[in-house]
């Protein structure tokens, strides 16, 4: 199943905040993949792009970074799944 997580930092970015995603996306946890991670401007700081077994692993792993960030998770459909989808 494909997510984007958008994130908005609780607090200023700091070296260690920075280490510890560096590492995250080095080693996801399990079944986790991470496709893309963007910094943005506007409401949400970041932006995630990743593949996740289900929505509890997603779940989990926006969990894992409820001490420094608010997060929103949504599943996403790709286009072409999207348009069978509205065919059928």
């Amino acid at each position: 199943m494909l997510f984007v997580t958008l994130v908005r930092m609780r607090q200023k970015i700091t070296k260690e905040t920075e280490e510890r995603a560096s590492q995250f996306m080095k080693k996801p946890p399990p079944g986790i993949k991470i496709h893309n991670v963007l910094y943005t401007l506007g409401r949400f700081d970041a932006v995630i792009f990743y593949e996740a077994p289900s929505e509890k692993e997603a779940m989990v792993t926006s969990l894992m970074w409820a001490d420094i960030a608010a997060t929103e998770t949504l599943v996403a459909i790709p286009r072409e799944e999207a348009i069978k989808l509205l065919k059928s």
